[in-house]
């Protein structure tokens, strides 16, 4: 297992990271527990998290769940906690279920933070994530009506001064290491760079976008901000939520699958989907690749990428995406992937 270090920050992680937002939905604690320790014996460094998971689905009554099954395993054995490094996140606005709805300000932020150190029975958060901007963004599906023209210049930049304050404060204090972002924009990027370094605040140490073979938007911008101002991207959903597994393939919805819980995944379910995934998906069979370790593989070659956050809610998907630490990508492959892109480059 490689490793990379994360932008500017003291922060050196695997180049896969452990995901878990099904644990405490789909997965129990104990089936939990060991994904960690697998993850651990095959090099992975660090574990992503969020004050509102699990989110398969997220329920008002689990909401906090998965960083508690978290905190039970660091409290198993000493030196747990040295093994695996944390991130987790506070939630943007919302309907309600993590601070009341308001979002990312100064005094949730402690709150937020506060609460996640609790559950996780740590003294400090090595990689501390606003989850979506309070401004709104394009993730989510939501760039086919993306409309920026609300939003307020200067009080946005206020709001940047005001919540690296407050992380320079937590760092002072010893509970956050790195502060980050999460489905963020390049404008909005370049923004707390250029407060941070304006006001001498905490830089943003790295950026968790969305990004794989079927969603791409992070290649153009962002990619160019992200290497040359050095915050590297932290994927989730490199498998696209399984579509990049081929379970799907033919229509098939595996009991137990997202698909199952979730039947339009988030948005990624649409008419051109599927062709899009065959395309990768006889790639993969022309090579002797299994599609979902090519899928992982291709993320971890751009030059971009500080870590891929893989998720698994069985020890065999789990070894299946440790695996693809060990595949390398030929120049034939890429070539292919590259005209597959192009003859699908926006499928959702």
């Amino acid at each position: 297992m490689k490793t990379r270090k994360i932008g500017e920050s003291g922060l050196e992680v695997s180049e896969i990271c452990l995901g878990t937002m099904t644990w405490g939905s789909q997965n129990d604690a104990a089936e939990a527990h060991a994904q960690i320790d697998r993850s651990v014996e095959a090099g992975v460094t660090i574990m992503d998290a969020a004050e509102m998971y699990p989110t398969t689905p997220r329920r008002d009554d689990t909401t906090g769940r998965t960083e508690e099954i978290i905190g039970e395993w660091y409290a198993g054995a000493a030196g747990r906690r040295e093994k695996m490094l944390i991130a987790t996140k506070i939630a943007g606005p919302n309907g309600g279920f993590a601070n009341d709805g308001r979002g990312v300000h100064p005094d949730t932020m402690r709150a937020s933070l506060e609460g996640s150190l609790r559950r996780l029975g740590t003294d400090r958060i090595d990689l501390y994530q606003l989850h979506w901007p309070n401004r709104g963004s394009y993730h989510f599906r939501q760039n086919w009506d993306f409309d920026p023209s609300g939003i307020s210049r200067a009080e946005t930049e206020q709001h940047m001064a005001d919540v690296l304050g407050t992380a320079a404060e937590l760092r002072a204090e010893g509970k956050l290491r790195e502060i980050a972002l999460s489905n963020e924009t390049a404008w909005g990027t370049a923004k707390w760079l250029e407060i941070a370094r304006r006001d001498g605040l905490p830089r943003m140490a790295s950026i968790q976008n969305e990004y794989s073979l079927l969603c791409r938007l992070y290649d153009t911008d962002l990619a160019e901000l992200s290497v040359t101002e050095d915050v590297p991207l932290l994927c989730y959903s490199p498998l696209a939520a399984g579509l990049l597994t081929g379970k799907y393939r033919g229509g098939a919805v595996p009991e137990g699958s997202r698909q199952s819980i979730n039947a339009g995944l988030g948005g990624r379910m649409t008419d051109g989907v599927h062709a899009a995934v065959e395309a990768y998906a006889n790639i993969a069979e022309a090579h002797g690749l299994d599609l979902a370790q090519m899928a992982l593989a291709f993320c971890m070659t751009r030059p971009f990428m500080g870590s891929t956050i893989i998720g698994a809610t069985t020890p065999e998907q789990l070894e299946t995406a440790l695996g693809a630490a060990d595949v390398t990508l030929t120049d034939e492959v890429m070539a292919e992937i590259g005209k597959a892109h192009r003859a699908h480059p926006l499928p959702y």
